[in-house]
C-alpha cells in the first residue's frame, strides 16, 4: 500500500495532526485526525484511523489506563501494517517498530506496573512513584517522521 498518497494530496489537517502527535498533544491529534478520518475514502481513511488509535493510546497511558493503551495500540498497529514502509512520506516502519516496543514493554509489565513504563518514556505521574530500586530501561515515544 506505499503506492499511494503523496505529500501534495495529503490535506493540511493531516500535517497538523502529525505536529500535533510528535508533540505529545495526543488529544489535540485524536480530534485532527478524526475529522479527517471520517470524511476520507480508502486506503487513506485506514492510514488515518492507525495514526490516531496509536495517539489515544498514548493519551490512555498518559492516565495510566494500561487496558485502553494496550487495545487501541494493538489495533492501530495492526491498521497500519500495510502501510510499511513508507506512506504519505511517512516513515511507517519506523513508527510501528517505536511503538511496537511500547506495546511489548507494555504487555511485559502488566497492568499493575503501568507506572513503571510512564517513567521510562518520562511520564512521571504524580500519585504514583515507582521505587528507587528498579533499573528502568529508557523507551522513546514514537515519532511521525518525514521522508524525502
Amino acid at each position: 500500500m506505499n503506492d499511494a498518497s503523496s505529500n501534495e494530496t495529503l490535506p493540511d489537517e493531516f500535517w497538523q495532526g502529525v505536529e500535533q502527535f510528535n508533540q505529545r498533544e495526543f488529544y489535540a491529534c485524536h480530534d485532527t485526525l478524526e475529522a479527517l478520518w471520517i470524511e476520507a475514502t480508502e486506503p487513506d481513511k485506514k492510514f488515518y484511523q492507525g495514526i490516531l488509535q496509536v495517539a489515544v493510546a498514548l493519551y490512555h497511558l498518559g492516565n495510566q489506563n494500561w487496558r485502553g493503551a494496550v487495545l487501541l495500540m494493538g489495533e492501530g498497529i495492526n491498521r497500519l501494517r500495510g502501510y510499511q514502509p513508507i506512506y504519505a512520506a511517512i516513515d511507517v516502519e519506523q513508527f510501528l517498530t517505536q511503538t511496537f516496543q511500547i506495546l511489548t514493554t507494555l504487555q511485559e509489565a502488566g497492568p499493575d506496573r503501568v507506572s513503571v513504563v510512564m517513567q521510562q518514556l518520562g511520564i512521571r505521574p504524580a500519585e504514583d512513584n515507582v521505587s528507587g530500586g528498579e533499573r528502568l530501561q529508557s523507551l522513546a515515544f514514537p515519532t511521525l517522521q518525514k521522508v524525502g
